[in-house]
């Protein structure tokens, strides 16, 4: 009888380790979109990276971020590096010294505070992308807290973050470095009780607007980018999920959020606020919209 009970425990625990390594996996791939031919695929243990040899930076970087995640324990290192695992060799300090701009992190650092090694991969080059300093410490580092705002209050978020590369940017160092004229950050909560994703397009300049202003949706990211967001999930969610977002379900109480922002539960708003649409310079729209969707009438279309 002892051991039959042996056998029968031993069981559960394959079955319990084997429905973890199921959700584990389920958690490392829910977030990488779909794979494109000009990829360099990485996996670091805080984040996967997808590296675009010909802009010498990341298509993007994504990874699962939960709420005790965001308490770093380890501080950053500030310790710049060349990631050992691009074959065909990642941008280097060479590249940023003297340009003018930041080594802005796609996957930030305060959301890899949560191990040594994680910490370290955050720094790496393949990790960067030149980013105005207005920017990079204003408005995307907003973007940021907001990120691990989500995951706090949502205790699980997917978040996939990137450039939007354009024709004829400049570039920077003898990598030749692309300059991106505006950035991409996805969330997902995709979790009860209410499953949610919200988006942003946030040009590389400075900006004293809300960062509700920059809000989209993913289907918005997809059609500049061409990647295919979350492909795993099933087509019905993935499809609700991507076509619409709404501000009021996230929290914004840090931010400078304003009430006369545009929700997606009404047609329209009382206040104007500027499009979120992008021109085909990749410019910021400097129309003004009352829609519910925050675009003017040509970026509805």
């Amino acid at each position: 009888m002892r051991l039959s009970l042996q056998k029968l425990g031993l069981f559960f625990v394959c079955v319990l380790f084997g429905f973890i390594a199921n959700a584990q996996q389920t958690h490392i791939n829910i977030e990488i979109p779909t794979h494109q031919a000009n990829e360099i695929l990485i996996s670091h243990v805080g984040y996967t990276l997808s590296y675009n040899e010909k802009y010498e930076q990341a298509n993007w970087v994504a990874y699962e971020l939960t709420s005790a995640e965001t308490n770093s324990i380890y501080n950053r290192t500030n310790q710049f590096l060349v990631d050992s695992k691009i074959s065909t060799g990642s941008a280097n300090n060479s590249d940023y010294a003297g340009s003018g701009y930041d080594r802005g992190h796609l996957a930030p650092a305060g959301d890899m505070g949560w191990s040594a090694q994680s910490m370290i991969e955050s720094f790496y080059y393949s990790n960067m992308s030149p980013q105005m300093p207005s920017f990079n410490r204003g408005i995307w580092k907003n973007a940021e807290s907001f990120t691990r705002e989500a995951a706090i209050a949502n205790h699980v978020v997917y978040v996939v973050t990137g450039p939007i590369f354009k024709s004829n940017m400049t570039t920077i160092g003898p990598n030749k470095v692309a300059v991106p004229q505006s950035y991409f950050k996805i969330i997902l909560d995709y979790f009860e009780p209410e499953l949610k994703a919200i988006a942003f397009i946030i040009p590389n300049a400075a900006s004293q607007l809300p960062l509700q202003n920059f809000a989209v949706t993913i289907n918005d990211v997809e059609q500049l980018t061409g990647l295919d967001f979350f492909p795993l999930l099933p087509d019905q969610e993935e499809s609700l999920l991507e076509s619409k977002f709404d501000i009021n379900l996230w929290r914004w109480q840090n931010y400078s959020h304003s009430k006369k922002t545009v929700t997606s539960k009404s047609k329209s708003s009382s206040a104007s606020v500027q499009c979120t649409g992008t021109t085909k310079k990749g410019a910021r729209c400097k129309r003004m919209t009352k829609d519910a969707s925050g675009k003017c009438a040509q970026h509805q279309n």
